[in-house]
């Protein structure tokens, strides 16, 4: 099947809830950071924005999700640049967020936490302003998160940033069930924990686990004839956690419909 084409555009404008509890330096901590170590994040990165406060731009995108708001994501997303996004692998991982070394920075350095749920396409016919271009690590924001930790006018800042869990979720882990007769294709979204999925295995009451395999985003596929059987799915996070959820799907499950199994832990 053709890999579809992406729809997120990014956008630099140049010129022109932060996070109660954070972890810092392997204990919590508070929602700012007030100049001091950033010992253990990586401070090579930059943060743009694209889309308007509303987020409509920000729907939909290369993961895979559609609407961030029923999905559980919100406005808490990022897109990431082509070194960061790894192919759609990153999708569902989130990150905490700091603005440093720039007089555009909010007072008192807010941190945030993002879900990366969109790709920053590289320009190539550009000499200049090529933040998504690899080898550059470049986070381009929601514009209601960007304004979290720098001002409007910046347009772009430089950031430090850390890989974290991606905090508790509502509700259970979904499945959206799509596809055809001879061909299973199932979005898998609203993971706790880690967030970032490498493997999912899927199984029918007349199968065995059937190891599937990443379509594009966190889109996952099988061509198994599974149809008329109660369904179990067995997802691996990147952190190697490993969560089985049994009968998600009724025998009589159907194109188009999303099922909840269980979640991973914070």
């Amino acid at each position: 099947m053709a890999r579809p084409e992406y729809p997120h555009q990014s956008t630099v404008v140049l010129g022109s809830l932060a996070l109660m509890m954070v972890l810092l330096f392997g204990v919590a901590g508070g929602n700012s950071h007030n100049g001091g170590s950033l010992q253990g994040w990586d401070s090579s990165a930059h943060a743009t924005f694209y889309g308007d406060m509303r987020g409509n731009e920000t729907m939909k995108g290369a993961c895979g999700y559609g609407d961030l708001f029923k999905q559980g994501y919100g406005l808490k997303t990022t897109a990431l640049s082509t070194v960061l996004f790894n192919d759609g692998a990153t999708c569902g991982a989130c990150y905490v967020i700091i603005c440093i070394h720039s007089p555009w920075c909010l007072p008192n350095r807010p941190i945030i936490r993002v879900t990366a749920t969109n790709f920053c396409p590289p320009n190539y016919s550009k000499p200049t302003e090529v933040w998504c271009n690899p080898p550059q690590k470049h986070f381009d924001l929601s514009l209601p998160m960007f304004l979290k930790i720098a001002r409007y006018r910046a347009g772009i800042v430089p950031v430090a940033f850390r890989r974290v869990k991606c905090g508790p979720k509502q509700g259970g882990m979904k499945f959206e069930m799509k596809g055809n007769e001879w061909w299973l294709l199932v979005l898998v979204y609203n993971v706790g924990g880690d967030g970032q999925v490498v493997d999912v295995k899927i199984k029918g009451t007349r199968t065995g686990w059937v190891g599937m395999t990443r379509n594009w985003g966190q889109n996952w596929q099988t061509s198994v004839d599974l149809r008329g059987q109660a369904l179990s799915f067995r997802v691996t996070t990147s952190d190697r956690m490993v969560l089985q959820s049994d009968n998600v799907a009724p025998p009589d499950w159907q194109f188009g419909r999303t099922y909840e199994g269980r979640n991973f832990a914070d």
